[in-house]
């Protein structure tokens, strides 16, 4: 009976749960996660190709009835539409995924050097943390109330990254053969827009807290097809000596969503293989 009884405080049954930038790597991996424990995953993403093989993979691999949207989360008349059309399709809203962000890659080099501080545009800033942080914000503000209305409240899980703690060691990007003014680094808005997250987590936590839990998950980097030297350097940076997998933080979402977290609330959540305890 115990070991049922905290099973059951895993379960998303019933729940209908938000992800935003659902058709990316780590959105796949947060609608399985949910579908898997019973949730309904309502998949919100721009890229609608993406979102319509991701719905057609889950419904059949976990028989349900996902719902899709295509959505730009910078666009705050679209989320009150999206919001809206929620509502009257499913009734209520559970919890909130806020994963939808840029990420800027580091593959090849910025022959222009727009990727440094003294050169990077405004026009790259202004977008940057309008996709990764205003996007959160409005989010919160339309789907964020839904659960706040919802009778039994919710949860929202903001995705952060090991970089809303920690400066992006730029040393990993050097090339021997660039001068310093040369070399090409983690862009500034990327580091800004991780730690506002934060930021946006503990101001959520406290605003419904009654009804609204509200914690911040920070992810370290996942393995790709990044070069060797630079796998190389960053697993020398991490004290479990690997990158994460794509799946590593499914379970992790769960707890975050479900009953089994019910008294965590405005956590800062580091899941990095140790990097930020270095």
């Amino acid at each position: 009976m115990k070991i049922n009884k905290i099973t059951n405080l895993f379960s998303l049954e019933n729940k209908n749960i938000v992800i935003t930038g659902a058709a990316g790597m780590l959105g796949r991996q947060h609608a399985e996660a949910i579908a898997a424990v019973g949730g309904l995953p309502i998949l919100v993403d721009i890229n609608l190709k993406g979102l319509i093989k991701l719905k057609n993979k889950i419904n059949k691999q976990y028989k349900i009835n996902s719902i899709i949207y295509k959505l730009d989360i910078t666009k705050e008349k679209q989320i009150k539409k999206c919001s809206r059309f929620l509502i009257k399709k499913i009734k209520h809203i559970d919890g909130l995924i806020n994963n939808a962000a840029n990420n800027p890659s580091m593959k090849k080099s910025d022959k222009n050097n727009k990727t440094r501080l003294e050169n990077f545009p405004l026009r790259k800033w202004n977008d940057d943390l309008l996709t990764s942080l205003t996007g959160s914000f409005l989010c919160a503000k339309y789907f964020g109330y839904e659960i706040f209305k919802n009778k039994q409240g919710g949860a929202i899980l903001n995705i952060s990254s090991d970089l809303g703690l920690i400066a992006p060691d730029q040393r990993l990007y050097y090339n021997r053969n660039k001068k310093a003014q040369h070399q090409n680094v983690k862009p500034v808005s990327y580091s800004v827009s991780k730690f506002g997250i934060v930021g946006l987590t503990k101001y959520l936590s406290t605003y419904w807290p009654k009804k609204v839990r509200c914690n911040v998950l920070c992810p370290g980097g996942i393995k790709t097809d990044q070069n060797k030297r630079l796998i190389k350097e960053i697993i020398n940076r991490i004290p479990l000596g690997r990158m994460a997998q794509p799946d590593d933080y499914q379970a992790a979402v769960v707890f975050l969503l479900s009953d089994a977290s019910k008294y965590l609330n405005g956590a800062v959540i580091p899941m990095d293989g140790g990097r930020t305890a270095w």
